[in-house]
């Protein structure tokens, strides 16, 4: 029976800062929340930053975890109120069904493969100057960097999900005026509203880009440099392939479920309004 819990995060202590910095050490907290005889599961994880104050760790996982050390170490053990919310996630399964309508939110890793990279780094060099057959060369995963490289991977494999995000209700913009604020260098949020090339319309979609950050860490702390490019995606979906969409909801989207993406989170929508579930 899966759980989804929202644990508060105090940003102010050093242990918070190492989970704001570090995918690494935030897969070792939520690993260490489980029992020992589930230590096969694969829990999705993320970290929402709506209020930097008041940041929240969100998970998903297989069985009811305890995060009563992750409270003493990175939140307010002392305050008042409640510090790790757990909730069984099966009445929200229940709801889904093919033509069901949720707000959603979704920190993903949207990346590509490729034999040819542009700008090889030296574990790339390293390894094409090994090679011996060129022709039968694997490709490099590499991610997308710009805002439309990424809300173009999101909504091409939104029917292999599952789902599909409906046209915007909101007018079209005047002519010659256009609906796209990349973000500038720091990465600060903006928004973003494309249309897909692989659809046949022109509408632009009920999604956005709300968040985008880089991560690099050492893998298993002493192993090769990893590069994540988290980007979090928020709008309105419909659910076409209900069997599809619970599974991908259960088991993540994308690569890098270890380190903070991939978890699909639901808001339930009545009359036009979403509400938490």
């Amino acid at each position: 029976m899966p759980y989804l819990s929202r644990i508060r995060i105090n940003p102010l202590r050093a242990e918070s800062r190492r989970y704001l910095e570090s995918p690494r050490a935030v897969h070792g907290a939520v690993m260490g929340g489980l029992p020992a005889s589930t230590s096969d599961e694969r829990p999705l994880w993320r970290i929402d930053s709506d209020d930097p104050h008041r940041p929240h760790l969100i998970v998903l996982t297989r069985t009811r975890p305890d995060w009563s050390h992750i409270v003493e170490r990175a939140g307010w053990p002392d305050a008042a109120g409640e510090h790790a919310l757990v909730r069984d996630y099966a009445p929200l399964l229940a709801l889904i069904e093919p033509g069901r309508e949720f707000a959603f939110r979704l920190t993903a890793n949207p990346v590509q493969n490729s034999p040819t990279p542009t700008s090889p780094t030296a574990a790339q060099r390293k390894r094409i100057a090994a090679e011996e057959d060129p022709t039968r060369r694997r490709g490099f995963r590499m991610a997308h960097r710009t805002a439309s490289e990424q809300l173009d991977w999101f909504l091409r494999r939104t029917e292999r999900w599952g789902f599909d995000v409906p046209a915007s209700r909101t007018d079209p913009p005047a002519v010659g005026l256009e609906r796209e604020h990349i973000a500038d260098a720091d990465l600060s949020v903006r928004t973003v509203t494309r249309t897909s090339p692989d659809r046949a319309d022109s509408a632009p979609r009920e999604v956005r880009i709300t968040s985008r950050h880089r991560r690099t860490f050492a893998k298993n702390g002493r192993g090769p440099r990893v590069t994540i490019h988290g980007v979090t995606f928020e709008g309105r979906l419909e659910v076409t392939n209900a069997e599809v969409f619970t599974h991908h909801l259960l088991s993540g989207i994308g690569p890098a479920k270890a380190y903070g993406c991939g978890l699909l989170t639901l808001a339930p929508i009545r009359s036009g309004t979403a509400v938490s579930g």
